[in-house]
């Protein structure tokens, strides 16, 4: 595939995963494939969404900023203590097969929409009681630390999963906890951006294109979550849902 062609197939798609990842995170599901579609081995493929993917979540972690729609303490100590999870979660793949935690995901993921589908309240408003600092610095810690595992181990959907446990868990409204997660995403993707740009597995003519479209669906995702807040938000966490299923049902049994 030439290098327009490529382009043409790979830019709408970073747009697209820009815009979703912006909401509920996820985005990785359709940006990670659209490179590998185009052409691109995995290794250089992987750099290269880190490279859109990057740029793309500073945008719209600013544009929450800017609205006011991050819980600052939350946010940081959950960032610091992903990128502790993280290499953990590297190194036990390295000697547990995944597939185990694919199985796990398959009846995992059902139960989650399910619930989701009917608890028509979830994230509306925020539980949180500001003064028990302590409690929400130790939720975030331990909430970080667990997604970082996962994002090592595994990876897909890390952002969602971290905006239902900000959600569930610690008690923030859905938006809020949206925020947040960007941040935590923003840590790690700056942290893997500059590994691959260091090993040289970016493919800067393809990446910065692409990362000018993933801007723009972040920024128009973070101003659709800000503005439309849980009646945006709860349809799209059950599409990257149904992503995350079809994905790792393939990778399963049809990879």
């Amino acid at each position: 595939m030439d290098f327009i062609k490529m382009l043409i197939v790979i830019c709408p798609l970073v747009f697209l995963a820009g815009l979703i990842d912006a909401m509920v995170g996820g985005g990785g599901i359709i940006s990670l494939p659209a490179y590998m579609v185009a052409g691109l081995p995995p290794h250089l493929a992987t750099g290269t969404n880190k490279c859109s993917s990057t740029f793309g979540t500073l945008l719209s972690t600013f544009r929450f900023m800017k609205n006011k729609k991050i819980h600052y303490i939350a946010a940081f100590t959950s960032a610091g203590a992903a990128l502790v999870g993280s290499p953990l979660g590297a190194m036990i793949n390295m000697v547990i097969d995944e597939r185990y935690l694919s199985y796990t995901m398959l009846v995992l993921l059902p139960i989650i929409a399910i619930f989701l589908l009917f608890k028509k309240d979830f994230g509306e408003n925020e539980s949180l009681q500001e003064e028990n600092r302590v409690k929400v610095i130790v939720l975030s810690i331990l909430s970080g630390f667990i997604i970082g595992i996962y994002d090592g181990f595994f990876g897909p959907g890390t952002g969602t999963f971290l905006i239902l446990i900000y959600t569930g868990i610690i008690g923030f409204d859905l938006i809020t906890a949206s925020g947040n997660a960007k941040v935590v995403n923003l840590a790690s993707n700056v942290a893997a951006f500059i590994t691959f740009a260091l090993h040289g597995k970016i493919v800067w003519s393809i990446g910065i294109p692409a990362a000018l479209f993933g801007i723009a669906g972040n920024w128009i995702g973070a101003g659709l979550a800000i503005k439309g807040g849980k009646k945006i938000i709860r349809p799209m966490f059950m599409l990257v849902l149904a992503l995350l299923m079809v994905k790792i049902g393939y990778d399963l049994f049809l990879a």
